[in-house]
């Protein structure tokens, strides 16, 4: 029972393999004062705070519109294009506004749909076995939201999709997109995606697991980071055995 103790608590602390293995050679003979339930708990609890914030952040008003690294642009391959327009004073005059309602309207859907997240994530955390918690400490940086990107996407994507479809009605860009898109395609030989929403959608999930995976670092190796009695008791102990 030890080692599944120990398997648990290590699930977020910045240790090596080897270090790992270390631990759990003395695992039985060493009172952690950490019962099974806690190490499991602190785990589970960990990744809610990661969830929490960092749908929390992305789903704020301008959580993607106001944010240099996630705000949503139009496709790469159609930004010479846009630039075109933007770089011509009659051009922009006419199109620049519909393009900002465009891009504000992808971004808004993306903050909307963060909404959607926190229970599907709820989920997965909570259906997390004691082999999911070796699978994420075997997999080392990152591997906690590899695992939530394993076990949610396909949900995630099917609850993104329609906030951010409606999202994108309300500036009437699906239709005259799919048929621009289209003919660009076969005229030019590109691929540009087609389904706005679709891409929309890719951007939005993208983020967010960049997001989680960033709370996910804070809580490896940031004790402040630790806000509950429960997370700093675990980790602290973690921390004690590095």
């Amino acid at each position: 029972m030890k080692k599944y103790i120990l398997l648990s608590l290590f699930s977020f602390a910045l240790i090596s393999c080897d270090e790992i293995l270390d631990v759990l050679a003395t695992a039985s003979t060493t009172t952690s004062g950490i019962s099974q339930s806690e190490a499991s708990s602190g785990l589970k609890q960990a990744l809610e705070v990661g969830v929490n914030t960092g749908t929390s952040f992305l789903g704020k008003t301008d959580g993607f519109l106001g944010n240099n690294i996630y705000k949503i642009l139009m496709p790469a391959e159609v930004q010479s294009a846009v630039s075109k327009i933007r770089g011509n004073p009659i051009t922009n005059r006419l199109a620049g506004p519909y393009l900002d309602k465009l891009v504000t309207a992808m971004n808004r859907g993306a903050e909307n749909a963060m909404v959607e997240a926190k229970p599907i994530f709820v989920n997965a955390i909570k259906s997390m076995s004691i082999s999911d918690a070796i699978s994420i400490v075997v997999g080392g940086d990152g591997a906690a939201t590899k695992y939530l990107q394993k076990t949610t996407s396909a949900q995630l994507k099917n609850k993104f999709y329609p906030v951010i479809k409606t999202s994108l009605e309300q500036v009437k860009v699906n239709e005259p997109w799919t048929k621009v898109s289209s003919a660009y395609n076969t005229v030019m030989g590109k691929k540009v995606q087609t389904d706005l929403n679709e891409y929309v959608t890719n951007k939005a999930m993208s983020a967010l697991f960049t997001q989680i995976k960033k709370e996910e670092d804070k809580i490896r190796s940031n004790p402040i980071s630790r806000t509950t009695d429960l997370l700093k008791k675990v980790f602290g102990y973690a921390d004690s055995q590095k």
